[in-house]
């Protein structure tokens, strides 16, 4: 929780003193940001510690427009890298009916270089992946649905996991999973712990399967 004093006073996006906090990374202040200063000097000192493995940076907001969940991410000269990166994405929308794969995006536009997927992204070498989790404030589809269904506090906890068990899939250590456990889960929408769906396509995005990831959208 970056902003607690704007969250603190209703606001949804800027600090007390009116900063949207997110536009900020490349130099905050200890003063203006203090937070943001904070854990950017923790992220840099982690990165450059030689024990360390900073593999993700996850920037978790809500979307004032847009159903569903879905990612935004970084685009690098690198095909192999850039494929690389969208494998989260796709695992996870595998875990998550609430996730929309096709809202997911990836793009470098300089208006959004002061965020911390933009930032991070370029300071972190290539074994790191840096996204902004964006997921709806009022509601979301799944596949094959024709009404949206309003987002409650429980169906953002249930996403939160399904990015948990996405981990577990990233890493392939499944097998910390007790699958006797899952039994009458299976259908549940939300269940941290299904296997069985295949996420939420449906969208306006330009991200498709496993074709490369390309700056389409600015966000």
């Amino acid at each position: 929780m970056l902003n607690p004093d704007g969250v603190y006073l209703g606001n949804y996006r800027c600090s007390l003193m009116g900063f949207d906090l997110n536009r900020h990374w490349q130099d905050p202040s200890p003063w203006a940001h203090p937070t943001l200063h904070a854990v950017k000097q923790l992220i840099v000192q982690m990165n450059q510690d030689p024990k360390v493995s900073l593999e993700f940076y996850i920037d978790v907001h809500a979307h004032s427009t847009m159903m569903n969940g879905f990612m935004y991410g970084n685009v690098f000269e690198e095909e192999e890298r850039g494929q690389r990166q969208a494998v989260f994405p796709q695992l996870l929308c595998q875990n998550a009916p609430d996730f929309s794969l096709s809202s997911t995006s990836f793009n470098r536009d300089m208006v959004k270089a002061g965020t911390g997927r933009r930032f991070l992204g370029g300071l972190l070498d290539d074994t790191s992946y840096c996204y902004t989790l964006e997921v709806s404030f009022y509601s979301y589809m799944t596949a094959g649905s024709t009404s949206p269904v309003p987002y409650t506090e429980d169906g953002y906890m249930k996403l939160g996991r399904n990015v948990a068990r996405t981990f577990l899939d990233y890493y392939k250590l499944n097998n910390l999973i007790d699958e006797s456990k899952l039994t009458g889960h299976i259908n549940s929408p939300f269940d941290g712990t299904s296997t069985s769906h295949q996420g939420n396509n449906a969208g306006n995005g330009k991200f498709k399967g496993d074709r490369k990831p390309h700056g389409v959208r600015d966000y």
